[in-house]
């Protein structure tokens, strides 16, 4: 018994370190995401590099050998510190004041990526109807799904035989975003133009590829900021599945560019029920990446997740209010 102990024991010490050491590795190399999109990859999956770090450190704390306490500290407290270096600027960014519950000139959207697999049209189309918001941008987005809105509520469709689709009960003014930027590749872009009580604002949806991607991804993201420019910004809105995190360097940098407030912070959207063909599922979202931005003239009064229907992400719902 004794044996198994010590053995028990030294498998637990190299289980740790080794995952101490990945951890502390990973968080590292991720801080190379300011110069390489490769690297960056790393830096979305940040938390898991600081949760596994607190294990260590805990480990180290509570049941390390003595003689091996100060190592599985450095380990560990390398990873927490790199990782946390990573998720900060997130959780620390200044928001602008919010507008409240009862601020006149609201308006009400729904972000969600419905998915291409998704199985349950018929509750994702109902569940969207009954949330009553003013404007409704999905990606992935189908002819089914379309004609499965459209049968619950005559609403108004941007793009509707696009990847992306924008539903408002407002009639837009005008939509179809900038054609072309030569050399970049263009993400599905939806936009339309409306106009209520408070005056004219500009809406947009896109869609990027996936992080692995990560140098088409940026590419994409200096096409939308391009055509972002075409169209006045402090009543502007943009939302879309962006397939990347907060803590990425590319989305921090698009923050920037943009010249947009994002009004989601550490919202984690993905994944949501299972997200692949095994039917593969995890108990909660670990990657918040879909996100909505908005120009200076809107005050945030609430922004909230929705509940897990047929996608593997999960819709989120933004309440505004229009102070110019």
């Amino acid at each position: 018994m004794g044996l198994f102990r010590i053995a028990t024991s030294g498998l637990l010490a190299v289980l740790m370190f080794a995952g101490g050491l990945v951890c502390a590795v990973a968080s590292l190399i991720a801080q190379g995401g300011r110069i390489s999109a490769r690297a960056d990859i790393l830096a979305h999956f940040a938390p898991f590099w600081l949760a596994g770090a607190v294990v260590v450190v805990a480990y180290a704390l509570l049941l390390a050998p003595r003689a091996l306490r100060t190592v599985f500290l450095t380990v560990g407290g390398v990873g927490v510190i790199a990782a946390s270096a990573l998720i900060l600027p997130e959780l620390s960014r200044p928001m602008s004041p919010r507008g409240p519950a009862d601020a006149p000139e609201q308006l009400k959207l729904v972000q969600f990526n419905v998915w291409g697999r998704n199985a349950d049209l018929g509750d994702t189309a109902q569940w969207i109807v009954a949330q009553d918001a003013d404007i409704v941008v999905i990606e992935e987005a189908s002819p089914a799904i379309r004609d499965a809105i459209l049968e619950r509520r005559a609403y108004h469709v941007v793009c509707g035989d696009c990847q992306v689709m924008i539903f408002s009960k407002l009639k837009p003014l005008d939509s179809g975003a900038p054609a072309s930027l030569p050399g970049l590749p263009r993400p599905p872009i939806a936009r339309g133009t409306y106009r209520n009580a408070g005056g004219t604002f500009v809406v947009l949806g896109a869609h990027y590829t996936w992080p692995t991607q990560g140098s088409i991804q940026q590419q994409q993201g200096l096409r939308l900021a391009w055509a972002l420019d075409h169209y006045p910004k402090d009543a502007m809105i943009l939302t879309g599945d962006f397939n990347s995190t907060p803590w990425s360097f590319s989305r921090r940098r698009e923050d920037k560019l943009f010249g947009l407030e994002r009004r989601t912070k550490a919202l984690f959207t993905w994944p949501a029920g299972p997200f692949s063909s095994h039917g593969v599922k995890v108990p909660f979202p670990f990657l918040p990446i879909d996100h909505v931005y908005a120009g200076k003239d809107w005050r945030t009064v609430s922004v909230k997740r929705g509940p897990g229907l047929g996608s593997d992400h999960y819709p989120v719902i933004v309440t505004l209010a229009r102070v110019p």
